[in-house]
């Protein structure tokens, strides 16, 4: 699993290992059951704090992304279909606000782009 530390990104780390390893799950790189490497192997792997990989590990696993096996580590967890279909949802409404910003500079009606929107779904 490789994840990549950013010091010059106003980002926390323990935020950047969170967000990595969940995107590794909602895209499926991370089965269900599949072993995240320890708490302790990460940190000095990515040579930061055992007390912030902790905190990334919490934060997957109070949202349930991953679970916890007393003696064994921390697993991927089963993917909760709600759940994954709530982050994409939180991602495309994102992603439509900035598109909004952006059609409005054009100064693009909401027909033409609903026409857009349509024409490029349809070659999906």
């Amino acid at each position: 699993m490789d994840i990549f530390i950013s010091n010059t990104s106003g980002q926390p780390i323990y935020d950047q290992i969170y967000s990595q390893i969940k995107g590794l799950i909602i895209s499926g790189q991370l089965g269900e059951g599949e072993a995240l490497p320890s708490i302790r192997g990460l940190a000095k792997e990515l040579r930061i704090s055992v007390i912030t990989t902790k905190r990334a590990y919490d934060e997957l696993e109070r949202e349930g992304f991953i679970y916890t096996v007393a003696g064994k580590g921390c697993f991927v967890a089963q993917k909760n279909v709600e759940m994954l279909r709530e982050e994409n949802l939180k991602k495309i409404e994102g992603l439509m606000q900035q598109i909004a910003v952006l059609a409005a500079s054009c100064n693009l009606t909401e027909k033409e782009l609903i026409q857009m929107f349509q024409l490029l779904y349809r070659e999906e």
